[in-house]
Parts: structure tokens; sequence; C-alpha cells
């Protein structure tokens, strides 16, 4: 079985975010495998291991991205493909293009991938790729079975389960609770250094920087403002509602 991970690094969710100039600071940043992208590497390497095959895992992004994809090569994966040229940068528009020519030129039975990035929250990365590629997509999957060409899904949905069948190829996003992400042991660190990683240009997928160019642009990032103290009303219940009314009315300016 031919296993494709699309994978995205970002910062650590402990990170504090800073803005300098409209723009998110990246200095000091730790950064990690994007955390639902991680239980889709778990999942990968499971199916690897009860079906047999060959997972390869595929970033976008520039060159610090290396240490998310070695980490993923340490839990397991075989090899990876980054294509860390800067005209292939762009919003979900522009990864979904990119993704689909590394997904077509490397060849998948399977595309597993997070059900969001923890740091834009969008959710369009694997909907967006499975258009592209023209294949299914199963999203938020909390458990994943391939029998042969069949492939069972049990998807979370709101609090609730859904019950998806389908068949090879598709694209499934990975939400919390499809598996426990393991850790990499120190001869799976030591072993992915050498592990193949190939890194892919405009050139080298036939893509031109027009063609994938963003749709979306960011015009300005801040922060939410700082909340304030909260107040505690005194006085009969009567006292109270009419303080309250003037507060949200004068000063919340909400109603």
């Amino acid at each position: 079985m031919n296993i494709l991970v699309v994978l995205k690094q970002t910062f650590d969710t402990e990170e504090k975010i800073v803005i300098q100039g409209g723009n998110i600071s990246e200095d000091g940043v730790e950064f990690i495998i994007n955390p639902y992208d991680e239980y889709a590497v778990e999942e990968a390497i499971k199916l690897k291991e009860e079906h047999g095959g060959e997972v390869t895992v595929v970033s976008v992004g520039p060159d610090r991205a290396e240490s998310a994809i070695r980490t993923a090569l340490a839990m397991g994966a075989d090899k990876a493909v980054l294509v860390d040229d800067e005209s292939l940068f762009g919003d979900e528009f522009t990864t979904a293009k990119v993704l689909a020519a590394v997904a077509k030129k490397v060849g998948f039975d399977i595309i597993l991938g997070g059900q969001m990035a923890v740091d834009t929250g969008a959710g369009q990365g694997g909907p967006r790729l499975a258009e592209e590629l023209g294949i299914n997509h199963v999203s938020t999957a909390v458990k994943l079975e391939v029998n042969g060409s069949q492939v069972r899904v049990e998807r979370d949905v709101e609090g609730d389960l859904e019950v998806v069948e389908t068949s090879l190829p598709v694209l499934i996003t990975a939400q919390q609770g499809l598996n426990e992400p393991r850790y990499p042991s120190l001869p799976g660190i030591m072993k992915a250094k050498k592990k193949p990683l190939e890194r892919l240009s405009a050139n080298d997928l036939g893509l031109s920087a027009d063609e994938v160019a963003a749709k979306t642009e960011i015009v300005d990032q801040f922060l939410p403002p700082t909340k304030g103290a909260g107040r505690i009303l005194s006085g009969d219940l009567s006292a109270q509602a009419s303080e309250l009314v003037q507060l949200l009315r004068n000063e919340a300016k909400v109603i």
C-alpha cells in the first residue's frame, strides 16, 4: 500500500504569539508537527504495519520544516518530500495545488492528513486536495479500517459518530481520538537521519507561481484586546438588574 501523509509544521501550542508590524514573529519560537497531522502519521504507520507498503511524508514550507519531517521519519515513515520553493508558498488554494502535484508525482493509494492546522484552523487542506485529485475524502476520522480496497471510517460529528464506507483511493483527515501517536525511539531518530528526503521546486513539479498564486491576502493581524477585570454587582436583585442593563447599554454597548 502506498500511503501518503501531508504534514505541516506549526508553532508549538505552548508558544506565546507575538505580533510585530502586522506579522507573527518567529524569533526564538519552537516549531512542531501540527498535532492533528501527528495522528495522521501514526495512523499511516499502523496501516503499513498491518498491510505492508510504504509511508511517504509530504510538506510544503521553508527549510525549518525539515525538523518536523525528520520527526515523522523517526516515528516510522519511510521517506519524505519537502517543497521548499518560496514561489509555491501561499494560502490553502496554493498548498492544495502543490500537494496535488506531488501526490501525482509520487503516487498513492490513500492520503492521510490532520483535520485542520492549529495555526489557521481553516480545515480546508484535506477537502481541497481531494478535490484537486478527484478522489473521495472523509474528514474528522476517529477510527479507520482498510480491508483490501474497501475503507470504513468512523468520523466525529459534533459529539456523535457517523460511519462512512468508501473505497481506495481516498483522502482521510484525522481527528483527536483516532490513535495515540508514538514517541520516536532513539534507534528511530538515528535511522531518520539516513532516510531519503527529496526537495522539490516549481520546475520539478511542472508548476508556475502564477497558476498557484494565492486567492486570499492577509491585510493585517492583531491580538485580541486584553480583557478587563470583572465587576461584581451588589444590592438587591432589582437594583442589580437595573445596573446590569445600564452597563450593557452604556459601557459594553451590546444593547
